[in-house]
């Protein structure tokens, strides 16, 4: 059986972020391939498999914005690639935009929730009166990662249509994929790897016996990254510090 993998960097990045801590080290030197091995071994159940495609989706970092996270993400790619853990890269875009919306908090289901005026910073209309149901407009700075869930999906279908690959595993939770996952679920099987905290998107949700069957889902936890780490150095790379 030969397997692709096909991974949504940014999801992935930021979904270990909240899985292993921010400022904890020992978990973004990531081994793609030895990540996949190791959930087709433990998760999968399929049988006689071979890792023939590892396709790892991003976009690089602005470094006018970001500098010092260009550079570590810079070496972190020619790792990838130097030491075989993927075989293809495929590159979106990173975009800086101002953005305006209604400040907000998070509720205990991370759903945003409007801030009203309140004493002591109440919001008065012409009169004089308070204004109690206003809302304040606040414009923000905003980072974005374009291009890896079409990468994700447009990888996916050509693989699997081109008769490249017998069964896949996709690591995202973005539900931007549900329909070219649910629908290759007709063709191979597919291990779904959510990589976040938070739960699974519910539009990739089915059973194991949908289409072909033989379908998986597995949520990433610290010691999946832990154990999947690429060595210190790759040839002249040198794990970034804090990595």
């Amino acid at each position: 059986m030969r397997v692709g993998v096909y991974i949504d960097g940014f999801n992935l990045y930021y979904g270990g972020r909240g899985i292993c801590g921010r400022s904890i080290a020992g978990w973004r030197w990531l081994d793609l391939r030895e990540l996949a091995e190791n959930l087709l071994r433990d998760q999968s159940g399929w049988v006689n498999t071979a890792i023939v495609r590892v396709v790892y989706c991003t976009a690089r970092i602005n470094g006018g914005d970001n500098p010092g996270g260009q550079h570590d993400q810079d070496v972190y790619l020619r790792a990838l690639k130097a030491s075989g853990s993927a075989d293809e890269l495929a590159m979106g875009n990173y975009v800086a935009r101002t953005a305006t919306a209604p400040l907000a908090v998070a509720d205990r289901k991370k759903r945003p929730v409007l801030t009203r005026p309140a004493w002591p910073i109440m919001i008065q209309n012409g009169s004089g009166s308070n204004a109690p149901d206003s809302i304040f407009m606040v414009s923000v700075a905003r980072r974005e990662e374009k291009g890896s869930d079409v990468n994700v999906a447009s990888h996916l279908l050509l693989d699997v249509l081109e008769n490249q690959i017998d069964a896949a595993i996709v690591i995202s939770n973005d539900s931007d994929l549900a329909f070219p996952v649910n629908a290759m679920r007709d063709r191979v099987p597919i291990g779904l790897v959510n990589p976040t905290p938070g739960y699974p998107a519910g539009k990739m949700n089915g059973a194991a016996s949908d289409g072909v069957g033989q379908h998986w889902w597995y949520q990433l936890k610290p010691s999946d990254f832990i154990a999947a780490q690429l060595p210190v150095q790759v040839g002249k790379l040198v794990r970034p510090v804090g990595w």
